[in-house]
């Protein structure tokens, strides 16, 4: 029923760009927090940005100046804007959604961007 389908993610060179989408359903997008985390080859999780059901985003240091992260409730969709991008950003990204009073959310399946010349 509660579904989050990525897309966007692919191969681009060093300093290009790249718009990363979430397409969910099954629950009441408008009111829950979303974020992106992303995962490198042998690397732990990390959360790269998210967007509170108000609309306030913050972002990791690395990707603050670069990343854009919005979200369209008509839509029920959340966006990553990436731009020049850099190797180190080679990862699969995954969305999250989680209500602010729940203990946890629901994950996507993740979409690869490599960043690669």
């Amino acid at each position: 029923q509660v579904q989050l389908v990525e897309s966007g993610g692919g191969l681009v060179q060093p300093g290009g760009s790249l718009r990363l989408s979430c397409a969910t359903s099954g629950f009441t997008f408008s009111v829950y927090d979303m974020r992106w985390y992303r995962q490198g080859p042998g690397k732990e999780r990390e959360l790269v940005a998210t967007i509170t059901s108000g609309g306030e985003s913050n972002y990791e240091d690395s990707v603050k100046t670069r990343f854009t992260i919005s979200r369209d409730n008509a839509k029920n969709t959340v966006y990553l804007q990436m731009n020049s991008l850099k190797p180190e950003d080679t990862a699969v990204y995954y969305c999250y959604a989680r209500w602010a009073l729940a203990t946890s959310g629901h994950w996507g399946q993740g979409t690869q961007v490599t960043v690669s010349s």
